[in-house]
């Protein structure tokens, strides 16, 4: 597909939306969902010059805030809820939106170009941007807290004292940063995960098998491979037959992109809101952050992508190709994710789902300081690294972006072997 935008005609005059009959300027823009890639949308058209309405829906009462340090310094009892605002108040009043928070969209139209709204209102839009997140996935019965919103963190904080016991389903970055904050609260936590190794289908068995040792030697009783039937009150039954018990029950097993209303609407819903390489989902119609699946075609498949960073980039990608459509990029990022636990540091760039090979390229594994190499195909699709700085992963990340063939990345070193061409490397696969 070429550089223009769907349904835009080459030269368009910015302010006009790629979808809108007859390129009529844009008037009316709502977005559904205000957190971080809802805000980076109307921060972005904003910021590019549009002056028309925007009408900019969150279903929680406050306004945008920071999710990732609910699994971390809230849950910790570091942070207060007013350090996780994006934005101040003053900062959000000059963007000049028709804010509705509180409320949910319940539906949309998308010939009439309307959203319905809990409240009884239906919201006309020339441009709809779903910004509407995940919720957490349950299990049967519905037991057990969830961590998603800040009313979340808050409960269990509350919850997290000295000898308190915490049981926590799901050993993947959610659970294993939960069981970390609450083993630093002096609470026993046993954490159950169907998977022979945690995480390894993300990140492979070799880092799974390190990051399952250290939460091992930090007083964790982690059980791998064990499947949970029932929760309850004072605890877990598993499907070996055995119970857990607990005066708390963390449930991590994953989420489930909030698309209801989209397929009310005829949307096309696919574990997401299904987007071309623009983001584009229909005429007019545009997803961002957690609920979007789209193509992307530095990576040639389609993803959908749950970390703050990403829903950032993906906001200010959509408002830039809604200012200018004739000049429409498509959205083709290298993706980030970061996670804390106890005293390390786990950072990522790109496509690790699916890869054939993982090599450690630099550091040791074993010492947990390290940066591990990603191979699909005859392609370099990631990097990781546990313990080291950011600067030794920007290097990657430029090969990653221009596509470098995993040989020109890596070479022939074998698994463990430090690299001291790094930079060299780069500088070759990135001309």
């Amino acid at each position: 597909m070429s550089g223009t935008a769907p349904g835009a005609a080459p030269g368009t005059a910015p302010g006009t939306e790629p979808g809108a009959a007859s390129g009529a300027p844009v008037r009316d823009v709502v977005v559904v969902g205000a957190s971080a890639g809802g805000l980076a949308t109307v921060e972005g058209l904003r910021r590019g010059g549009f002056t028309g309405r925007i009408t900019l829906v969150g279903a929680e009462p406050h306004m945008p805030y920071d999710r990732p340090p609910l699994s971390k310094q809230v849950l910790a009892g570091q942070w207060e809820p007013d350090r996780l605002p994006l934005r101040p108040p003053s900062d959000i009043e000059a963007l000049d939106l028709d804010l509705r928070l509180g409320v949910t969209a319940t539906g949309v139209d998308p010939r009439a170009r309307t959203v319905a709204l809990d409240t009884g209102e239906e919201v006309p839009y020339d441009v709809l941007v779903a910004a509407t997140g995940v919720s957490p996935r349950r299990l049967p019965g519905g037991g057990g807290h969830v961590l998603r919103d800040l009313e979340d963190a808050l409960v269990l904080r509350d919850r997290l004292r000295p000898g308190r016991r915490l049981a926590v389903v799901g050993a993947g970055f959610l659970g294993a940063e939960a069981a970390a904050v609450a083993r630093g609260l002096g609470c026993e936590v046993t954490m159950v995960e169907p998977a022979p190794v945690p995480l390894a289908h993300a990140v492979g068995a070799q880092v799974g098998e390190v990051l399952t040792q250290v939460h091992r030697e930090r007083g964790v009783d982690l059980r791998t491979g064990a499947g949970v039937t029932q929760v309850h009150d004072g605890g877990l039954e598993l499907g070996d037959g055995t119970t857990v018990e607990a005066d708390d029950v963390l449930v991590a097993v994953g989420s489930v992109p909030n698309t209801g209303w989209l397929e009310l609407g005829g949307l096309p819903v696919a574990d997401g809101l299904v987007c071309d390489e623009f983001c584009e989902a229909a005429p007019g119609v545009y997803g961002v952050g957690d609920v979007a699946r789209w193509e992307n075609p530095l990576f040639g498949v389609s993803m959908r992508i749950e970390h703050r960073t990403h829903a950032a980039e993906q906001g200010l990608a959509v408002a830039r190709n809604l200012l200018d459509p004739g000049a429409a990029r498509p959205f083709a990022p290298v993706p980030y994710f970061w996670s804390d636990q106890y005293e390390l540091k786990i950072q990522a760039y790109g496509y690790l789902r699916g890869h054939e090979e993982v090599r450690i390229v630099e550091g040791d594994l074993a010492e947990r300081r390290c940066l591990a190499a990603y191979r699909t195909g005859d392609r370099l699709v990631g990097v990781l690294a546990i313990g080291m700085p950011p600067r030794a992963l920007r290097p990657w990340r430029r090969d990653i972006a221009a596509g470098a063939a995993w040989h020109d990345a890596v070479g022939d070193l074998p698994d463990g072997v430090i690299t001291t061409t790094r930079e060299v490397v780069s500088d070759v696969a990135t001309a």
